[in-house]
């Protein structure tokens, strides 16, 4: 069986019903909005956001989930997919899971007005049922993801950033949105309890550990995931080259500056930038990193009983640290 089939057994049932609820939450009059949204539904990814709501929902109340807990999920995938739509849009990019984006079919225009759509629906399913702490778990992590984009814009211009910026920038930018989930299941099911707290640290670490995991594939030989040497080529600062620009002499320093800055698209000068990282311990350093925030969160599940949905949960920050894509 493989490993997310696994991850998703104890809630096979719960998923089944959240995508019927979750196509409907997104229906409207007009038809060419139901085409997209049809479109959306229908090229779905592995859906780990939903499933990190339910496992922990399932978990925190010892099995049971309410219509609480199937709207923060709806909420949440509709927000997070708002926020992909305006992605590909600002990245100008044509493909998004080997499918063609939604501006690419339907032009920019478009494709922000159906982002803009789905936020609202979003926000109004929420009100509409009286979900107010749910609402403002989802409010944090958009104002946050936000932040983190444009404080990675004015940062990665100056390629001179510090460790703790380059935290700050991934927990807003990924950690944030795997935080709210886990929050969300906890406040579905136990609201106004130290779970939800728990439970959003929880889902920040996971975040944490799967952006230096993404990072690290930068530097991987193995043609899965996305081609070697693409964030130097974009000028992404990531850890393992954060970590070797602090620890070399100034010459060298410059060296990389220089050839990330003025020699991206060169390949023979980006495999030596990957070399050079390499033998810099600059991988190394990143793996541990990541094994820490690994650490951290299975040890805050460690004050859960045992059940199906913790094993999951924990196969889950496992996966994330183990994925070969």
């Amino acid at each position: 069986m493989k490993i997310v089939e696994q991850i998703k057994e104890p809630i096979h049932d719960e998923m089944e019903l959240f995508e019927k609820k979750f196509y409907e939450s997104m229906s409207s009059k007009v038809a060419l909005l139901n085409r997209i949204t049809h479109y959306i539904v229908n090229r779905k990814g592995k859906q780990m956001r939903p499933m990190f709501v339910f496992l922990v929902a399932k978990m925190v109340s010892g099995g049971k989930v309410n219509d609480r807990t199937y709207r923060g999920a709806s909420v949440i995938e509709l927000i997070h997919t708002a926020t992909l739509v305006h992605d590909d849009v600002v990245d100008d990019s044509n493909r998004r899971r080997g499918f063609f984006s939604i501006n690419a079919l339907w032009k920019n225009k478009i494709a922000v007005l159906v982002g803009d759509y789905l936020l609202s629906k979003g926000l109004l399913l929420s009100i509409d049922n009286g979900d107010f702490d749910l609402l403002k778990i989802i409010s944090v992590a958009v104002r946050e993801m936000s932040e983190g984009e444009l404080l990675q814009i004015e940062k990665a211009r100056r390629l001179d950033i510090t460790e703790d910026v380059y935290y700050e920038i991934i927990r807003q930018k990924t950690a944030t949105l795997i935080a709210s989930c886990c929050a969300l299941g906890a406040c579905s099911v136990s609201p106004e309890t130290d779970d939800t707290e728990k439970m959003r640290k929880f889902g920040e670490l996971i975040g944490m550990a799967f952006q230096i995991k993404d990072d690290l594939f930068d530097y991987g030989d193995a043609r899965i995931g996305k081609p070697t040497g693409i964030d130097i080529k974009e000028q992404k600062m990531t850890l393992p080259l954060i970590h070797t620009l602090n620890t070399v002499s100034e010459k060298e320093k410059s060296w990389l500056i220089n050839s990330i800055k003025n020699h991206n698209k060169n390949k023979k000068r980006v495999k030596e930038v990957i070399a050079f990282v390499k033998d810099h311990g600059g991988l190394e350093y990143a793996e541990q990193k990541m094994k820490e925030f690994q650490k951290e969160a299975l040890n805050l599940l460690a004050a859960y009983p045992d059940s199906a949905y913790k094993s999951s949960l924990e196969l889950m920050v496992n996966y994330v640290i183990d994925r070969k894509k």
